[in-house]
């Protein structure tokens, strides 16, 4: 009887090994299927055109070579055009960075009052900014222009910023609330007692608080407009297109031999900000996506 029952749990231990093992394998089989693109992308853009030609697609660059990488950065320029990414890289940077703050706090502000400062008609503010969320890019493209050109910001880097701090509103103000619908009521109240204000206790309790779903939203934010195209090809001209725009005019350019790894590596520059951010902080930005699902 002992030596049976020995059995069935050696049995059923070795199952469960086996399970997990299989487990492992399957998820390194989809691992390798994902990363196989960006592996494609590094190998060619250390390769010659002759490599490149001759070789294999998913082999490993004989001799490797930083070239293409730095004919994709280089920022020579004829006029108002520039054939690398440098300069729109920058241009990015200083869209992305001030959207994304400005977006940020004005989100706190509107999450905070939305789930604590309670007013006649807060929920219906809130649901139509919940349906700004669901707007298609396309559908604003026109109105915006025509503000844009009324406001005297068409083709300008502080324009771009103006769209995607609009447009972000819905989102951070969304992520905001249901994160302080999470803290207690109670704080408000003791701090009116002991006569705090409006932004003192924004300032001193509830953003003290907000780390988690802070960096959620900068990571949400920062991404959404790094990689915007739409935006970015309709409301910039030469000279403060971003980056994604530049890469499309690399990518589909049709003078001369094509450089598929000035194209690969040009594809790597444009996307390694965001690649960056997600390595650093993914991890938070799970813990902040979750830290608000409590209530509300």
């Amino acid at each position: 009887m002992t030596d049976d029952i020995h059995s069935t749990s050696q049995t059923n231990m070795i199952g469960k090994l086996a399970l997990r093992w299989g487990l492992y394998i399957l998820l390194c089989l989809f691992a390798l299927y994902y990363l196989m693109p960006l592996f494609v992308m590094v190998t060619t853009s250390l390769k010659s055109l002759d490599e490149i030609r001759t070789g294999s697609l998913v082999a490993l660059p004989r001799d490797v070579t930083f070239a293409a990488w730095g004919t994709a950065w280089s920022s020579a320029c004829t006029g108002i055009q520039c054939e690398g990414l440098r300069p729109y890289f920058w241009n990015s940077v200083l869209l992305a960075v001030p959207a994304v703050l400005i977006s940020t706090l004005i989100g706190a502000i509107n999450g905070y009052v939305i789930a604590k400062w309670r007013f006649k008609g807060a929920n219906l503010i809130f649901s139509l900014m919940l349906f700004g969320c669901f707007i298609p890019f396309q559908v604003v493209l026109l109105p915006m222009a025509r503000m844009l050109g009324l406001m005297g910001m068409a083709g300008s880097i502080t324009g771009l910023i103006f769209v995607h701090v609009v447009y972000g509103i819905g989102f951070t103000t969304l992520f905001f609330r249901n994160y302080y619908v999470t803290i207690p009521t109670e704080l408000v109240k003791a701090a009116k007692v002991d006569g705090a204000g409006f932004f003192r206790i924004l300032w001193e309790i509830f953003l003290p608080l907000s780390l988690p779903i802070i960096v959620v939203t900068i990571i949400w934010q920062f991404t959404q407009i790094w990689n915007d195209f739409l935006f970015g090809v309709s409301f910039s001209q030469a000279g403060t297109q971003p980056v994604t725009v530049a890469l499309n005019n690399i990518v589909n350019s049709t003078t001369g031999v094509k450089e598929y790894n000035v194209d690969m590596a040009s594809a790597i520059i444009a996307a390694l900000p965001t690649l960056v951010v997600y390595v650093v902080a993914g991890k938070y930005f799970i813990r902040g996506l979750t830290a608000g699902s409590v209530k509300g």
